[in-house]
């Protein structure tokens, strides 16, 4: 881990010494900062001892105005913060997903409701193409990535779930609500990367009141687990986030059944990485060792059929944890020793392709992180194009990155529709 210990004088400042020195010399004490910023007074320590790195653009002004820092570059220095970085490409789709969510539907409907087991069936087709490699044409062209084909179904599934969830009575109402709220994730997955994040906060929201409603422990777990994405990105308090998904767990029978296994598992997950993204090291692995043990538990060969939980997921978002903690050597020995045949989801294998590229350009790698990123873009063109972390790279990359990766940069860039 990062030491304490103070730092050579000699070498350029970080943004945690120049975010503690604002701090000391405006006379604000981290308590204060943390309160403002709505985060525990151990996320600003992690901030300025560097375990954590620079928040986005957002939260860095809300940081200079707590501090009361005009210039925003006496925080930052000399890092480039790059329009790009917080730009977020808007998919096509996009209206009609959210034409469909702020639909109200006041009248009766005289349709007959859909059955409650083929709604399920409908709902599983559609995580399989959420999940599944994009077709290519015979010229190697993609005519349609999974977030534009699982966009082109959710308003009709969505019409038909909402009127199923209100005309069916006792368990097969509970069954199509249950169905519901897994639209609602998907939902929320495909807003994900999107400028919406009205809309995402509302999916998180009513995928949850769904699984409530339809008194399933099971889905009320997977709704945790989607709130918990939600409340992470936004930076709210980790507390609250670990509250949520400990509840949810607990709910779960203790028993040997593989799906309740998974869902306990990926709730242990949601911790490990609420505590990583805050910097809190000790409580992030603590909690990654019970997911872990969990995943042992379901053997090498199990992934849960759309939460993809299992041996592979574990390994790949300890990428992730140790990239947020900043010590992406570490990162990189997971990611060395990570067989991605174990994931069956091209949109997770290509996220954590994704991740590994991160931890290669944190330590000035950019041969390696281009190369990643187009392993990523192999394996699911759409997951990358929407990607925060490869927008704001990309162009960086294309205007000052060595010479032997610009072009290898500028192509990719090209094919995402990334303005360099």
């Amino acid at each position: 881990m990062p030491s304490d210990a103070t730092p050579d004088p000699t070498s350029s400042p970080t943004f945690g010494q120049r975010l503690q020195r604002a701090r000391e010399r405006k006379g604000r004490t981290r308590a204060y900062v943390a309160d403002v910023m709505g985060h525990s007074v151990e996320w600003v320590k992690a901030l300025e001892k560097d375990r954590i790195a620079m928040p986005g653009l957002p939260k860095l002004l809300r940081l200079a105005h707590a501090l009361g820092v005009e210039d925003i570059t006496e925080l930052t220095g000399d890092d480039r913060i790059a329009a790009a970085t917080y730009t977020k490409a808007e998919h096509g789709e996009l209206p009609t997903i959210k034409r469909a969510l702020t639909a109200y539907r006041l009248t009766t409907d005289d349709r007959a409701p859909e059955p409650a087991d083929v709604l399920a069936a409908r709902v599983r087709r559609t995580w399989r193409l959420w999940h599944d490699s994009d077709p290519r044409s015979a010229q190697g062209r993609t005519p349609a990535g999974h977030r534009t084909r699982v966009a082109q179904m959710l308003p009709s599934l969505l019409a038909d779930a909402q009127h199923s969830s209100r005309a069916l009575n006792g368990a097969d109402r509970r069954r199509a609500l249950v169905s519901l709220a897994q639209i609602y994730h998907l939902a929320q997955l495909f807003l994900s990367f999107q400028p919406a994040p009205d809309l995402v906060v509302l999916t998180g929201d009513r995928a949850m009141t769904a699984a409530q409603d339809a008194d399933s422990p099971r889905a009320m777990a997977a709704a945790a687990w989607y709130v918990n994405h939600v409340h992470r990105d936004a930076g709210e308090a980790a507390e609250a986030r670990v509250e949520l998904a400990e509840e949810a767990a607990g709910l779960l029978p203790e028993r040997e059944d593989p799906d309740d296994i998974a869902r306990r598992g990926l709730l242990y997950l949601a911790v490990a990485l609420s505590y990583a993204k805050t910097g809190q090291a000790g409580d992030a692995w603590r909690y990654w060792d019970k997911a872990n043990t969990a995943a042992k538990r379901l053997g090498d060969d199990y992934a849960h059929p759309w939460l993809m939980f299992g041996r592979g997921v574990i390994d790949a978002y300890a990428i992730t944890m140790w990239n947020d903690l900043v010590r992406p050597d570490k990162a990189l020995e997971v990611a060395n020793a990570l067989d991605l045949s174990l994931i069956p989801s091209a949109t997770r294998r290509s996220y954590h392709l994704i991740e590994t590229a991160r931890a290669h350009g944190q330590l000035g790698e950019s041969a390696a992180a281009v190369a990643y990123l187009q392993r990523a873009f192999r394996e699911s063109p759409e997951t990358i194009q929407y990607n925060l972390h490869t927008r704001s790279v990309l162009p960086g990359l294309v205007k000052t990155g060595p010479r032997m990766v610009r072009d290898d940069a500028a192509e990719l860039a090209r094919e995402l529709g990334v303005p360099v």
